[in-house]
């Protein structure tokens, strides 16, 4: 799937747009690299997004195409 699907699949990101401009502004990491909106992200991924003075560190645990807003806490775990 791709990182910026998945950060609005999961609701990391609120909007897929939004996950885009993140990605191009280079605020996204995943494994210790600046990573691209159209990355393939794969079980196991670590995630570090920039919000501010803020950083959010993920590990990627579960890929699905849709999910409730309920079940979206488990496709990932804070680091």
């Amino acid at each position: 799937m791709r990182l910026d699907k998945y950060l609005k699949v999961s609701r990391l990101i609120k909007r897929r747009t939004v996950a885009n401009e993140a990605c191009d502004a280079g605020r996204v990491m995943v494994n210790g690299r600046v990573a691209k909106a159209s990355l393939e992200v794969k079980a196991g991924d670590v995630i570090e997004i920039g919000f501010g003075n803020k950083t959010v560190k993920v590990e990627v645990l579960d890929i699905r195409e849709t999910t409730k807003k309920d079940e979206a806490k488990e496709m990932f775990r804070y680091l």
